[in-house]
């Protein structure tokens, strides 16, 4: 019963550091790595080498997994790229952790150093990365150590003893050990102990370490069934890439452990190397076929059609929660995918104002419907993200987003309630603008549509001179409207008939898009708080 409780807080360990190492490097490089594995993969080397290169940072293949069938699911890289960042994430796991196993005891040193000294600090962190490594690697060593005794038993000897160089059989109980010990490199590990100890003969070492890449890809699978199919698609082609490397390998069974046979290196040796060998050479030959695997794997799991009619999250990856950097970029682009949202409910606006159009109505009540489900999804993935460990800037980020969700679903209530309004006069009251009145109405709607869209670019961008753009932009508006206003009076006096009958409308209408203008200009202000206290109390000052 100890020997069992030890090897299951052994995994258990495996499980928490890769967990420390992933969240670690995301949290500190997220962005970067997003940037590098969604931009400059058209051609498969690069993609390949993106995923050794990402794989050799993270220290886990499952991660870049994570990080690539999010990618995927999200639309941001088509699948080809992304099968072939995969296999180039197999190498990366096989070279890197042959390397990082000389350095693990400095790795748990300078990690716990770093860590208590700078905790805050990006150095910190990276310090926290180290202690994730050093604890991966010594769960490893606990995993093969608590695993030993339990191959002494009689009945585990008479087992391997069975197993004579079937390799079907060999790599099934592979991947079942992978699965176990939730690691490819923990099995092929022990694999190599049992291999020195003489347990296991070197073609069954060769079985189940073939088996225990493909355990790998069984676990990326798994961890994938909460994906969309897009994502799906990305495991499902790596593991396919582990099972045609079992049938190709099959034929050259015997050569090949005789030829290891002969090599003059101790038994561990051959089967670690074996290991690094084996997964360069399966990936290097499988990079060209990366296109037929992704019409392949489009074929086994198509797009299942969404039927819904309230529009759904696009880029709220669930998965991507544990890594904050990642799921506030994910956060940015729901937002960004309301404005746009909103900008189509204001084209609609005045396509209101200048006809008798009562078919928007429905379209509009709609769109209005979509804001709502939106912004909830953005608010409840917001509310997801573990807060105590954002840094200063993400959790002002946190706060930006939430804002402008907040002021884009409250710019969708008012549009829908102005629309409400101009229909009532004109199909109730038959009553119309007057010529005048409409010029100015489109003209001040087309100010406030610049102002949406330069809002959202400087919400992206955090751009400053762009924000000050903004509230210039803010004041003039101000300004418009003040002239505006001013003129329908004039046109009262002047007894023109259609403003006597509009009037309250008009006025009505002014204001809203005086509170639209307000909330779509409220993200200058957030950018412009930090270092510019000032100008921005200047400019506010200005603008009321």
């Amino acid at each position: 019963m100890l020997t069992l409780l030890n090897l299951l807080s052994a995994i258990a360990l495996l499980i928490w550091g890769t967990h420390i190492v992933r969240t670690g490097i995301l949290r500190v490089y997220g962005s970067h790595l997003r940037k590098v594995l969604s931009h400059n993969v058209s051609k498969r080397p690069m993609a390949f080498v993106a995923g050794i290169g990402v794989t050799a940072l993270v220290q886990s293949s499952n991660a870049t997994a994570l990080l690539v069938t999010s990618f995927v699911a999200q639309g941001l890289m088509p699948l080809t790229p992304a099968l072939a960042i995969m296999l180039g994430a197999d190498v990366g796991t096989a070279l890197m952790a042959r390397v990082l196993t000389w350095l693990s005891p400095l790795l748990i040193f300078l990690g716990v150093v770093f860590f208590l000294s700078r905790k805050q600090t990006r150095a910190g962190q990276l310090g926290r990365v180290a202690i994730g490594l050093g604890l991966m690697l010594l769960a490893l060593e606990l995993i093969v150590a608590a695993a030993t005794p339990i191959t002494q038993q009689q009945g585990i000897r008479v087992l391997f003893a069975s197993l004579t160089g079937d390799l079907l059989l060999d790599a099934l109980v592979g991947a079942v050990f992978a699965l176990i010990f939730y690691s490819s490199l923990a099995t092929v590990l022990l694999t190599a102990m049992l291999t020195g100890a003489g347990l296991i003969s070197l073609p069954v070492a060769v079985g189940l370490v073939i088996g225990a890449n493909i355990g790998s890809g069984v676990l990326a699978f798994l961890n994938s069934s909460l994906q969309s199919p897009a994502g799906r698609r990305v495991a499902l082609g790596s593991l396919l890439y582990k099972l045609i490397g079992l049938l190709l390998v099959m034929p050259f069974l015997d050569p090949l452990a005789n030829w290891l046979d002969g090599l003059k290196w101790r038994p561990e040796e051959v089967v670690i190397g074996f290991h690094v060998a084996y997964n360069s050479l399966r990936c290097v030959l499988m990079l060209p076929t990366v296109g037929l695997m992704a019409r392949f794997c489009n074929w086994l799991l198509p797009d299942r059609p969404d039927d819904s009619g309230v529009a759904r999250p696009r880029h709220l990856d669930p998965t991507a929660l544990a890594t904050p950097s990642l799921a506030l970029a994910n956060a940015v682009r729901e937002t960004l995918r309301i404005g746009d949202i909103i900008e189509t409910m204001l084209n609609h606006l005045l396509e209101v104002f200048q006809s008798d159009q009562t078919a928007l109505n429905k379209e509009l009540a709609r769109l209005d419907d979509d804001v709502d489900a939106l912004y909830s999804a953005v608010k409840l993935y917001l509310a997801q993200v573990p807060r105590e460990v954002l840094s200063g800037q993400d959790s002002r980020r946190w706060a930006e987003i939430i804002e402008l969700a907040v002021n884009l679903e409250q710019a969708g209530d008012i549009i829908e309630r102005m629309l409400c309004k101009v229909q009532d006069q004109k199909t109730a009251q038959r009553h119309s603008f007057s010529e005048s009145g409409l010029q100015e109405l489109a003209s001040l709607h087309a100010q406030l549509l610049a102002n949406l869209r330069l809002g959202l670019s400087v919400f992206l961008s955090g751009d400053k001179e762009s924000a000050r753009q903004l509230l210039r932009a803010k004041r003039r508006f101000r300004a418009q409207e003040r002239r505006l206003a001013h003129a329908h009076v004039d046109r009262l006096y002047d007894q023109v008939v259609q403003s006597i009958e509009t009037s309250s409308l008009h006025m009505e209408l002014i204001a809203d898009m005086k509170r639209l203008n307000s909330l779509f200009c409220s993200s200058a202000y957030v950018v412009l708080e930090s270092g510019e206290t000032g100008a921005l109390h200047h400019s506010d000052s200005d603008a009321q």
